[in-house]
């Protein structure tokens, strides 16, 4: 792969910030989106838009069958059985958010658990605590060691309490450590239980299989993947999707309905309400078709490489604390400096053209576990160079000495 090939379909990372050339590393939080998925929103707004499922003209029908190709892409994409099974969200969140209040309404009772892991993101932890909360039950968390790897004999205690279900990241947002979810899953189906991934950190990086996984939902944005903001998916087996209520009410999830009663409508337009953000849709199977498009493995290596050199590197830094460093990582580096804020560092380091994120990363119980206020979070995208590894720890090394 050539890297500064794939770099020219990025146009925002070729400018300049505080006079230094921009290196961008915070695609954890979001990547930049190419050119080809820029230019088929627009292109969209600008000849097919139209309401989808509801018209009989031209361009509803248009946009009907472009919308309908998408969930077709996203299900190749990740190897789902059925196009149905795919639910297009907002994102992450409101994938999660889906998924907690259906399963509140589907089958929780008082005193009922869910089991989550001590490395979870807010996403992945508030909405499932907020519903147990709301029937007397319990948050049930699988505790991670000091290298930020999760103790699976306590996981397997943990699944014989009896929780009515298991939400996972896939990759930890804050420590790259990546989950043995497929095992993890084959260990929770033993008690008859579901699993949720959320795959929002992995499925930039890595092939995602959900049939392999044996997943029985899997969740991802794709703003982290280099489509646009506000669009993502829900991933479900069909059976489960069918026993579960709809998640909000109104246009295009309804059936029949009068006064007296309303049915609803079939897989997956049960749980698709309203109308949907076609033109998003459309730019999430534009950025899939672009990273099929592209040697995946060759990309995993760059990026593995990336990482392992800036480790390398930072390690040479007097007072340096790495926040996760399991054997088996991905995409991101976490870390902070003896004496340092996290924010400071952050502050600095920006003003020499690096972009980092820095605070608690929508994870406050793993600082807490760490007892940290922070980490500085460099993450790694396939237009990254090690160029861009060398300025970025230039900086870090610089910006340390200030606080000397």
């Amino acid at each position: 792969m050539d890297i500064n090939t794939t770099r020219t379909q990025f146009p925002v990372l070729d400018q300049q910030v505080y006079g230094k050339p921009l290196v961008y590393l915070d695609n954890a939080a979001t990547t930049q989106k190419p050119l080809c998925v820029i230019e088929r929103e627009r292109d969209y707004y600008l000849h097919e838009n139209c309401n989808i499922h509801r018209g009989v003209h031209y361009l509803s029908q248009k946009a009907t069958e472009a919308y309908e190709h998408a969930r077709q892409t996203v299900a190749d994409f990740i190897h789902a059985k059925e196009a149905r099974e795919i639910i297009f969200t907002r994102g992450t969140t409101e994938s999660l958010n889906l998924l907690a209040t259906s399963f509140e309404h589907y089958c929780i009772e008082e005193g009922d658990k869910v089991l989550v892991t001590a490395m979870e993101h807010h996403s992945n932890l508030v909405p499932w605590q907020q519903m147990v909360q709301r029937h007397q039950g319990q948050l049930l968390v699988v505790p991670m060691n000091d290298k930020g790897v999760l103790e699976l004999e306590q996981y397997e205690k943990l699944l014989k309490e009896g929780p009515k279900v298991v939400s996972i990241a896939h990759i930890s947002n804050v420590l790259g450590t990546i989950n043995p979810v497929k095992e993890m899953i084959a260990m929770a189906h033993r008690y008859e239980i579901p699993v949720v991934v959320d795959g929002a950190q992995s499925i930039a990086h890595h092939p995602i299989n959900v049939q392999k996984l044996d997943c029985d939902f899997f969740v991802f944005s794709g703003h982290k993947m280099y489509a646009p903001m506000g669009i993502g998916g829900l991933y479900g087996k069909a059976e489960w999707l069918e026993k579960l209520p709809p998640y909000q009410f109104g246009g295009e999830m309804v059936d029949k309905v009068s006064f007296e009663k309303t049915t609803f409508n079939v897989l997956p337009y049960k749980f698709e309400a309203g109308t949907p953000n076609v033109g998003a849709a459309l730019g999430l199977e534009t950025a899939m078709q672009f990273l099929q498009g592209l040697d995946r493995e060759e990309v995993e290596r760059n990026e593995a490489q990336l990482l392992t050199s800036a480790i390398e590197k930072l390690s040479e830094i007097e007072g340096i604390r790495f926040i996760g460093e399991a054997e088996q990582r991905s995409g991101l580096v976490s870390f902070i400096i003896e004496g340092v804020h996290p924010y400071d560092l952050g502050t600095i380091i920006d003003k020499m053209g690096v972009a980092v994120r820095t605070g608690h990363h929508c994870a406050e119980p793993v600082m807490t576990r760490f007892g940290i206020p922070g980490t500085v979070r460099a993450s790694f995208a396939m237009y990254n160079t090690m160029e861009e590894v060398e300025v970025f720890v230039n900086a870090v090394k610089k910006a340390a000495m200030m606080f000397r």
